[in-house]
Parts: C-alpha cells; sequence; structure tokens
C-alpha cells in the first residue's frame, strides 16, 4: 500500500533526529525534540507517539552508523526482527518468531516488505541494498486493515527520500577490510518550479573473507549495484506526482559450505568429532558456483487533495530473474559431490486506489488494491555417479557403479559407469491474482479517547504447476546403451554373478530419480488451482492520560493465503491464520527527556508455515514448507534518554514465549508443548556522544550493543538448530558489538569516520547443512563474519 507522504520540511528532520538517538545528518548534534518522529504508519501522517502500534523507527543515521548496505546486516539492532541473507536471493525473515524462511515460490511471506508502499513480493526480491532510504517503519503484529498485502506476522515499511527543491550532489565512499567497498552517489536538482529530479547510485563489493584450503580462490567475492531516479511533479490544484524507476545488479560467489568432517567421509556421522567450523578448512567444488540477480522496478504514485477528502493512486511494477547455485557437501571429493541450484523468474504488477479524510469525529482510510503475479522456479540437484554410487553402498551396501565397473573390468571391458554427471530438476510455475477491500477509521470519541476500527476482504486466486522430468544423465545412458549392445548384462546374469531381479533393479535404481521422486508429473506438468476468501478485522481503544502518556489495548486478525509445497508435487496447504492480542503504553517524560514505550501481546497461530529439512522418501531430503499451530505471548519495550544535550541512550527489547501446540515432524516426533526454536530475549543498546567545536566542526562517538538468545531446542535434531559438540555449539546466544568515530567540518561540506562492526571479533556457528548428512555423511555449517574495519568520506558538494 502507499506509505502517504506529503512534504513535512522541519518535521522531517526533526523526525528522523529522534530515531534510536540518532541525527538526520551524519555527524549534526542532537535537537531538543527527542520523541518528535513522525511516520505514516497507519496511512495517516502522525506522531510515533500517537500511532497506538508496536513500532520501530530506523532512520538513515543509524543505518549509516552500522555501515549495513542491506536490511540483514542491521540483524540483531531491531529486536523481534530476524533477517538472515547468507543467500540474498533466498533470505529468511521472520518478526516475533512468525516467517516461513521458504524461497519457493508458493508461498507469500508473512512479513510484508513494502518500497514506498509496494509489495515486494516473494523474498528473492525483498532484501536488497538500502538506496536513498529516509526510513524504515517495522510494525509488529498483524497489518491486515493497513497495508496492500495482508501482512500477518508484521510489515518492514521503507520510505525513500522525495526529490527536493535544492541543488545537491553527494558522494560517500567507504573502504574496509577484504577490500570491502561501498560507494553511494546523489545527484538532485529542480529543473521547473513544479519539478525536480533525483538520481542515486549504489556500490557494494567486496572480495570476502573465507578461501579455498585447495585452490586458494575466495569463496565470497562480489558486487551488488543499484541505480534510482525519481521525478517529481507538483501538479495544478496541490496534486502531486511521483514517478520512481530502480535496478539492481547482484553477482557473486555462492555462500560457502564448510565441511565439517576431516577425511573420508563415513557413516554414521560422529557429531564428537565434528571440526570447528569457524577455523576448518574449506573445500567447495560446485561447478558454476555463484548467484546472482537482476531487478528492475518502477513505481507510479498520485495524490489529489480534493477537498473532502484526499485520493491517492499506486501503481507498481518489478520484475526479477535470480540464481543461486552453491555447494551442499562441503568437500572436494568427488565421490561425495552434491550441489543444489535454484533459478528464479519472477513478474508482479500492483494497483492501489485510496481515499482518505478527516471530519473531526473520524480519521478514516478505504481502499482497494489489486495484485498480480507470475513467477517460475527450477530447482535443481546436481551430482555424479561416483557420488550415487556412495549413496547405494552406505544405503544399501551395493555400490552398484563400482561393482559393475569391477566385472566390466575382469572381462577386459572398459564399462564407463563412474564419473558421470547426473541432474534432476523440480520446474514450478505460479500464476496470482489478488484483489481486497479495506476501510480504516479512528473514532475520535472524547477528546483523550479514540476507538480505531478497520476490517479487510481479501480474494486469493493460485494456479500452480509442477513439473520433474526423468534426471539428466546423457553420459551414464550412453554408457549402460553400449554394454547392453555388448550383451554385458546378460552375460552377469548368465554366470549367476548376479540374478535377473538384482539385475532389473540396478538398471532401474541408474534409470530412474533419486530426489524428486513424486509421481505425477514426470510426464507433463500436473497443475493444481485454489482460491481462498478472508475477512481480517481489526479494533483499537486508545486513550491519552496527558499529552505526553498514552495506553492502548488491540485485538487484531492475521491472514496469509494458502499456497503450494514447491518440491512435492500436488502438496498445498490451507491459509495460515493468527488472532493477536495486545495491550500497551507510549510515555515521554519531557522534564528528563525520556522516551518509554512497551506492549505485552499474545497470540494464536493455525496453520503456521514454516521451512523444515524433510525427510520425504527420496535418497536426500528436501527443504518444504509445514504447516503447525502454534501459540506465543511476548513483550516489546523501547527506551530513548537525552540526559545531556550532547549525550543520548537507547534500548529496545522483545522477549518471546513461543511453543507448539500440535506438530509431528516427517520423522514422527510430536512436538506438541516444545519450543519452536525462537530465542526468548533479543535486546539493543546503543549510545550517540558529540564533541562540538572540534577544529572548527564537531565530533560524533557511537556505540550499539545487539543480543540475541540461544535457540530454544525441542526434540527435532534433522534441522541442526541446537547442535552441541566439543567444539561448537550451533543456536548460541549472540553478541554484537559496533562503535563508529566520525568528523564533520563546520561547512558540512565533508566528514569522515572511522567503523568497526564486530568489534570484539565474536564468532558464531548461524546454521548447520543436514541436506548431506544421513547419505554421505558429510555435515557441514556456516559462520558469521569476523570484525570488520573500515574507513568512510562523505563529500557534500
Amino acid at each position: 500500500m502507499k506509505l502517504r507522504q506529503k512534504v513535512l520540511s522541519s518535521s522531517i528532520s526533526s523526525a528522523l533526529l529522534a530515531c534510536c538517538g540518532a541525527a538526520a545528518a551524519a555527524e549534526q548534534p542532537p535537537k531538543e525534540e527527542t520523541h518528535v518522529v513522525v511516520v505514516t504508519a497507519q496511512n495517516r501522517t502522525q506522531q510515533a507517539q500517537d500511532v497506538p502500534i508496536a513500532l520501530q523507527i530506523i532512520g538513515a543515521d543509524q543505518i549509516d552508523k552500522l555501515a549495513s548496505p542491506n536490511l540483514a546486516e542491521m540483524n540483531g539492532y531491531i529486536p523481534g526482527l530476524s533477517v538472515s541473507a547468507e543467500q540474498p536471493t533466498q533470505p529468511s525473515m521472520s518478526l516475533r518468531g512468525i516467517g516461513t524462511g521458504d524461497f519457493g515460490i508458493g508461498t507469500d511471506a508473512p512479513v510484508g516488505v513494502y518500497i514506498d508502499g509496494v509489495y515486494a513480493g516473494k523474498t528473492g526480491g525483498a532484501v536488497m541494498n538500502f538506496n536513498d532510504v529516509q526510513r524504515i517503519e517495522v510494525l509488529k503484529g498483524p497489518q491486515g486493515t493497513l497495508f496492500g498485502r495482508n501482512s500477518a506476522a508484521g510489515a518492514i515499511s521503507v520510505v525513500t527520500r522525495e526529490p527536493g527543491r535544492d541543488n545537491e550532489l553527494e558522494a560517500r565512499l567507504r573502504y574496509g577490510k577484504y577490500k570491502t567497498r561501498n560507494v553511494e552517489l546523489l545527484a538532485n536538482a529542480p529543473l521547473s518550479d513544479s519539478t525536480a529530479l533525483r538520481i542515486t547510485a549504489v556500490h557494494h563489493g567486496s572480495d570476502g573473507w573465507l578461501k579455498d584450503a585447495a585452490t586458494g580462490a575466495s569463496l565470497q567475492h562480489g558486487t551488488d549495484s543499484g541505480v534510482r531516479a525519481t521525478l517529481r511533479w507538483d501538479a495544478p490544484a496541490r496534486a502531486k506526482v511521483l514517478l520512481s524507476v530502480e535496478a539492481e545488479k547482484l553477482d557473486h560467489m555462492a555462500r560457502p559450505a564448510i565441511g565439517l568432517v576431516a577425511g573420508v567421509p563415513s557413516l554414521p556421522v560422529n557429531p564428537a568429532s565434528y571440526l570447528d567450523p569457524r577455523t576448518a578448512p574449506v573445500y567447495n567444488d560446485a561447478a558454476n558456483n555463484g548467484e546472482t540477480r537482476d531487478f528492475r522496478g518502477g513505481t507510479l504514485r498520485i495524490e489529489v487533495p480534493l477537498g473532502w477528502a484526499t485520493f491517492n493512486s499506486t501503481t507498481g511494477v518489478r520484475r526479477f530473474d535470480s540464481r543461486n547455485r552453491q555447494d551442499n557437501d562441503g568437500t572436494n571429493r568427488i565421490t561425495h559431490y552434491v550441489d543444489t541450484e535454484n533459478a528464479e523468474r519472477n513478474r508482479s504488477w500492483q494497483q492501489e486506489f485510496r481515499l482518505s479524510g478527516n471530519t473531526g469525529l473520524a480519521d478514516w482510510v478505504t481502499g482497494l488494491s489489486f495484485y498480480h503475479e507470475k513467477a517460475n522456479q527450477t530447482s535443481q540437484v546436481n551430482t555424479n555417479t561416483n557420488t550415487l554410487d556412495t549413496i547405494f553402498g552406505n544405503v544399501a551396501n551395493l555400490p552398484v557403479f563400482s561393482l559393475l565397473e569391477g566385472a566390466a573390468a575382469m572381462a577386459g571391458i572398459p564399462a564407463g559407469l563412474l564419473g558421470n554427471p547426473w541432474q534432476e530438476d523440480m520446474h514450478v510455475a505460479g500464476r496470482y491474482k489478488a484483489s481486497a477491500i479495506y476501510g480504516d477509521v479512528i473514532w475520535h470519541l472524547a477528546p483523550k479517547l479514540n476507538l480505531t476500527t478497520g476490517v479487510r476482504y481479501t480474494r486469493d486466486d493460485k494456479r500452480f504447476s509442477w513439473y520433474s522430468p526423468l534426471r539428466t544423465a546423457n553420459a551414464l545412458d550412453a554408457s549402460v546403451q553400449r554394454l547392453q549392445g555388448l550383451g554385458f548384462f546378460d552375460a552377469l546374469v548368465a554366470m549367476g554373478a548376479i540374478s535377473e531381479m538384482e539385475m532389473m533393479m540396478a538398471l532401474g535404481a541408474m534409470g530412474q530419480n533419486i530426489e524428486f521422486t513424486s509421481p505425477g508429473a514426470t510426464a507433463k506438468p500436473l497443475e493444481k488451482r485454489n482460491k481462498w476468501n478472508d475477512t481480517s478485522p481489526r479494533a483499537v481503544l486508545d486513550y491519552k492520560l496527558n499529552d505526553d502518556m498514552m495506553v492502548y489495548g488491540s485485538v487484531s486478525k492475521g491472514y496469509q493465503s494458502g499456497g503450494f509445497n514447491a518440491l512435492q508435487v500436488n502438496a498445498s496447504y490451507e491459509p495460515e491464520k493468527v488472532w493477536n492480542y495486545e495491550v500497551g503504553m507510549k510515555n515521554y517524560y519531557r522534564q528528563y527527556k525520556l522516551l518509554v514505550n512497551a506492549s505485552l501481546y499474545h497470540y494464536k497461530f493455525s496453520n503456521l508455515q514454516s521451512l523444515a529439512l524433510v525427510n520425504n522418501g527420496s535418497a536426500i531430503p528436501t527443504y518444504q514448507v509445514t504447516s503447525s499451530d502454534q501459540e506465543a505471548h511476548g513483550l516489546d519495550f523501547e527506551a530513548r534518554w537525552q540526559p545531556a544535550r550532547d549525550l543520548r541512550l537507547n534500548m529496545s527489547a522483545a522477549y518471546i514465549d513461543q511453543t507448539y501446540k500440535t506438530f509431528t515432524t516427517s520423522d514422527g516426533i510430536k512436538l506438541d508443548g516444545q519450543p519452536v526454536g525462537t530465542p526468548k530475549w533479543t535486546t539493543a543498546l546503543g549510545a550517540d556522544y558529540w564533541l562540538r567545536g572540534v577544529a572548527g566542526g564537531d565530533m560524533n562517538f557511537t556505540l550499539q550493543h545487539a543480543y540475541t538468545g540461544a535457540t530454544r531446542c525441542n526434540a527435532d535434531a534433522l534441522q541442526g538448530a541446537c547442535l552441541v559438540t566439543p567444539r561448537f555449539r550451533a543456536g548460541s546466544a549472540t553478541h554484537r558489538t559496533d562503535f563508529r568515530a566520525g568528523y564533520e567540518a563546520a561547512s558540512h561540506k565533508w566528514a569522515v569516520a572511522l567503523f568497526v562492526n564486530n568489534l570484539f571479533d565474536k564468532r558464531y556457528v548461524t546454521s548447520i547443512g543436514n541436506m548431506t548428512t544421513g547419505l554421505l555423511g558429510t555435515p557441514y555449517a556456516m559462520v558469521n563474519r569476523p570484525r570488520q574495519v573500515g574507513v568512510e568520506l562523505r563529500l557534500n558538494m
């Protein structure tokens, strides 16, 4: 949904000064009004303290001070929000413990990401580099009546800057360890009395901090570049038109898999012997390794005052093509080779019309939204006959290929069965339509009492198809055909070396899929269509104790449409629904310049969609979407304090106790009543201090710390979320500290800074990959980035 943006002039400037203790300009000292933060979270221009929603605002300055190129690099500093982008085209995102993590096109994301009101669509295009961001509004809890797509867990609203009336030319350059570089360029120019153009460009690159132990090649090098242009026209009758176009190009190595087993892998694996992935050598040999994304988008926003109301129209188009091919065994052994590739093509279109007004008695918004999407995806598994031979030997003690090779060698026949590539594909396509009508009204029942009522009716229409052809192994097929022509297999049966039944089984194993084994879509695509309707209400009662203190209570329903399992033919699931009950307070103690906000909530979730590693009868487990019923209660807390003119302190925290109501894993493990895994606590602390009049300018020192509690364990060991070994523990509590010291000249023409991310070089195992553990004995891990030191130069020309 379009986030209405009026020209707020100085109020926006003071708003960003309040965000998380940060200043709107890079190193400018703070102003006095620490509580004035202007947002558009409810499609109305309001102060954040007047919005009865658990809301966290991230200003452009905090993004700069963390040297964060994208939202994932800020992970931990928005308590309650978890964003992992080890694979930028396949990120995982959750809010208040709700998120699928699914990169398949068969699901929608319960955390809605909106760029200037336009839904970012599938996760493959949701996490991109920041480009001229003014602020980020994180709304926690269901937001069905406020945004163009229902957001069952909450919404992340990214607001970019509009063209201004002044000439601007600015450059920001960062350079750090591992040849990490970031370039941001900005040009703003008025074209006439009524038009202005703003163009920005960003470039981020790195040589990576891991190298292959065998080849010495960098495993993470690459670049991510983007450009954005916005044209503003102040039309007659106080109307406003904004046209934005943007593009982004990502091209780098795929995430490395750090093998946990030394020497030749064997079964069963023994976690007690696992290497420490933070220091272990890395061997990755995935052919054509790489992760790429080509993104294009355009947004047209129109605002027309009608006197009795304001009309808004938002039209958005988005398209991206992505590819991610990565190592999935953590070795460079041909006998244990597995890589996977995910290729996606996505096209979406969104149209929203909205009317809003204020009668004195009520502040109201109503609208219509339409969303169309076309998506195609290919999931691919690549291996070879040597690896299949290892699997057959481990599973059935029958290494088919090497046994046949040995028999052929004894007969003096070159078999040619080993060393051949093997590829399997799952092609899926989705065609989605969604439409909705909604209304949201703030009733001013009394001077200090408001009742907000809202409702949204949504209709989803989805078509989905699967096509999983037989494996591709041309070299193997040629060898088998040649041996059959020589009568080799018949001779083995005649000699009694193998029974006819065993030979048929062996030939069958060589000719059928081992990974994508679901029947029904091997000859041609299988299509399925589902439709869902939903009505989602919300009600909020808020009361102003005085001008600076408010209490509120709310009940709201969240909805996410049903979908399809991209890796299991003909598998679909029902919509997920959540009921959220919440009470909160927003207080500002003016005499102390202290802001304190808090909320308590409880939700009940049915059919929550989550991504999990599943044993589904194929040789290698696959990541699929599972549904479960869950419940949780939690707390969100925020405090900002300005004890002195040049000192600001801030703290935010989130607590959640999230458990399964009913759920049984694919291995038959009942998890009823057990923790889902979401950490109980996440907190973020920060301090900003200014020294004025230093060499004719100002200095600023920023220290920030983020804490995420340990993953809460349950009985499902397949996911590897709570693995404990003598050398490391997965899912442990994490700490991150970031420091920045900056200087800005009094003219504001230039500024320099030193920044250090992960100041104390804390290293953690972020995830365990068990995709090939049970069959090949090749578990692998991912770890977080080490300490990053860099310098920054900003020029305002």
